[in-house]
């Protein structure tokens, strides 16, 4: 299951939504660091482009688990970005770089992910583009 992972990763680092959307099953249950639970394929394709409009990331040092029996997995990663626009509720983006560690959680089911849960420190990003302490 972890060639899925990979694929997912690989697809997010490309940019490409439809080949992350292929790793995914039709009902996905996406589990966003902040916000409610986004569940289903368009949902998370809606995501996605919000997310490349106001964030461009790429994801470095990944390190993959995957728990006996291949139905779960996670990852811990690096995300080096630039804020693009302004997203609701945050700060102004004007460009700013951050580097910042987070991780992501999945249940997989029949080589399709079931389940995607992301988690970063809220504190330290906004910190990191305003200049702050986090």
């Amino acid at each position: 299951m972890t060639d899925t992972i990979r694929a997912y990763f690989d697809a997010f680092n490309a940019g490409d939504t439809d080949a992350m959307l292929d790793c995914l099953s039709d009902d996905v249950a996406h589990h966003v660091n902040e916000g409610n639970i986004r569940r289903g394929k368009p949902a998370f394709a809606e995501f996605c482009a919000h997310m490349s409009r106001c964030y461009d990331e790429t994801l470095t040092d990944i390190v993959l688990f995957e728990a006996e029996g291949g139905t779960r997995a996670a990852a811990e990663y690096i995300v080096d970005g630039t804020y693009l626009e302004t997203d609701d509720g945050l700060p102004q983006a004007h460009g700013q770089r951050y580097r910042l560690p987070a991780g992501s959680f999945f249940d997989l089911e029949d080589g399709k992910i079931t389940r995607v849960t992301t988690r970063y420190n809220l504190s330290d990003w906004i910190g990191q583009v305003t200049g702050g302490n986090g």
